[in-house]
């Protein structure tokens, strides 16, 4: 769907953008639907890094996947959502208990396929250089044709870069996003970690409620005190100073060293990009699945 040329495959195929990965999840959660369909039909809470590796293979798939793998992820992810349909369990901002909720719906779907877009960017901005007016543009109108993955048509979807930054300002001071006492949950267990060893560390965690809105950061009850700050300073400064000098086999994921190896006639990747495939999306291969 995009290819080596594009700001998509540039942008995502910096493993920096995981910084933002927190960030997304919050703001998904934000939206009482999401935080409803997750507590209610998914495994998150019981399996965090399923939950990851999902997330980055449907994402990957998409982004760095050959065309007939990309076009299976729509299919699959579709159907998917099509499957989570359920009612509020109790009144959250302006959707009522009982309500009805459904995860093909256009209104979360274009939430969701916005938190994943602005937050890689983001996370790219942190770190390296920020993208130019005329890259954001040219950005976005990929990121339209991401959306058409999802099911968003493209007046579904702001005409640019700057309807784009109105439409997710407007969000995050409207009474449609709002922490509910489910999305609290799920993000006080994932943010605590399942065990030791899967917790996030402190700065990563005070660096995500830095990149929220703070009406919800206040919501997700995110405290920011000045050794948090200084946490974040110092885990920023480190990154920038390493991270655009290391290897492009470890500072690119693995689906795009998977589509570069592709691209060159390769039929396998090697044993390095299986490797960080295993990492991101919890398999060896992006493009080997059974058909769906």
């Amino acid at each position: 769907m995009f290819g080596p040329d594009t700001l998509t495959w540039r942008i995502d195929r910096e493993a920096v953008i995981f910084l933002g990965a927190g960030r997304a999840l919050l703001l998904q959660l934000a939206h009482p639907w999401v935080a409803a369909a997750i507590a209610e039909h998914s495994k998150t809470l019981a399996d965090p890094i399923g939950r990851f590796h999902r997330t980055f293979d449907i994402v990957f798939a998409m982004v760095f996947g050959s065309l007939d793998r990309a076009l299976l992820s729509s299919r699959q992810l579709h159907r998917r959502h099509s499957m989570i349909i359920g009612e509020m369990p109790e009144t959250a901002g302006p959707f009522a208990a009982g309500s009805r909720y459904h995860a093909n719906d256009i209104p979360s779907l274009r939430w969701v396929h916005a938190t994943l877009v602005e937050s890689a960017l983001m996370a790219h901005d942190l770190v390296l250089p920020a993208l130019s007016a005329e890259e954001r543009e040219r950005y976005w109108s990929e990121s339209r044709l991401f959306g058409a993955l999802f099911g968003l048509t493209a007046d579904d979807l702001p005409a640019d870069w700057s309807g784009f930054t109105a439409y997710t300002a407007a969000m995050a001071q409207s009474e449609t996003l709002t922490v509910s006492p489910a999305a609290r949950e799920i993000a006080t267990q994932i943010f605590a970690g399942a065990c030791p060893w899967l917790r996030p560390p402190r700065w990563y965690r005070a660096l995500t409620a830095r990149m929220l809105p703070e009406r919800l950061r206040a919501g997700f009850a995110f405290a920011l005190d000045a050794n948090d700050e200084r946490a974040v300073d110092n885990a920023l400064r480190w990154i920038r100073r390493v991270y655009p000098r290391l290897p492009d086999r470890l500072r690119y994921v693995g689906p795009y060293q998977e589509a570069q190896a592709r691209l060159r006639g390769e039929p396998q990747p090697d044993w390095m990009t299986r490797c960080l495939n295993r990492a991101w999306i919890g398999r060896p291969q992006m493009d080997v699945r059974g058909k769906g």
